[in-house]
C-alpha cells in the first residue's frame, strides 16, 4: 500500500533504534535497497534522508573504528544522506562494585531540531524510531499538517509513538528486499 506524499518525504533515521531491529532481524539494512524502498512506498517528488548516530571515541575500543567513518562518509557522499553523528559521551559512575564508564549518544535533540526547523520543506516525516519521547513532534508536526509515519521494530516501539502516527510499520515484516549481509559481531574481547 502506498502512503500519500505530496511533494516531498523527510526521512528521520535513529541509528540507535534501527541497530536494535538489525540485532532482532540478524541482518544489517542496505541502505541503497532501504532508500529505494521508501521511494516506491512513498512515491515523493524529493526525499531527503538524515541518519544519526554516536560513536565510540577513538582509543575506547580494541579495535578501531575507521570503518564506521567510512560508511558515514558513504551514506553522505554516495547516498546524499545528511548525517549528524557526535562522540558518545563517558560518564564516570562510582558505586560499591567499583569505578567504571557508562557511554550515552542519545540523538533526540538532533532529530527534534532538524525535523522542526525544516518543517516547511516537507510534507511527510517519516521517523525510525521507537521512542516515546518523539510523541509531541509526532502531534507537533501532524497538528502542523504533516503526514507522519513510524518505522521500528516490535520489540523497540511504545505503544504511544506507535499509535500517535498516521501509520506505524515494522522493520521486520516488511517484506521488500531491504536487508544486507548478515549481521557478524565483534568477539568478546
Amino acid at each position: 500500500m502506498k502512503k500519500t506524499a505530496k511533494k516531498s518525504v523527510c526521512v528521520f533515521i535513529d541509528a540507535a533504534n534501527v541497530w536494535e531491529a538489525q540485532k532482532a532481524k540478524g541482518y544489517v539494512f542496505d541502505y541503497v535497497k532501504l532508500q529505494t524502498y521508501l521511494k516506491k512506498e512513498f512515491a515523493p517528488a524529493s526525499v531527503k534522508i538524515f541518519y544519526y548516530t554516536a560513536y565510540p571515541a577513538e582509543g575506547t575500543r580494541s579495535y578501531s573504528i575507521d570503518g564506521k567513518h567510512k560508511f558515514y562518509t558513504y551514506l553522505k557522499k554516495g547516498l546524499d544522506f545528511v548525517v549528524r553523528k557526535k562522540e558518545l559521551k563517558r560518564i564516570s559512575v562510582h558505586n560499591d562494585a567499583g569505578d567504571s564508564f557508562e557511554e550515552k549518544g542519545n540523538m533526540d535533540v538532533e532529530i527534534i531540531i532538524d525535523a522542526m526547523h525544516g518543517k516547511d520543506a516537507y510534507d511527510t516525516a517519516v521517523f525510525f524510531t521507537g521512542d516515546s519521547d518523539f510523541l509531541a513532534l509526532v502531534t507537533y508536526l501532524r497538528n502542523g499538517g504533516k503526514k507522519v509515519y513510524i518505522y521500528s521494530s516490535r520489540n523497540n516501539i511504545s505503544h504511544e509513538l506507535k499509535t500517535g502516527a498516521d501509520g506505524y510499520t515494522d522493520i521486520l515484516a516488511i517484506t521488500a528486499d531491504i536487508w544486507g549481509r548478515a549481521l557478524v559481531r565483534r568477539p568478546a574481547s
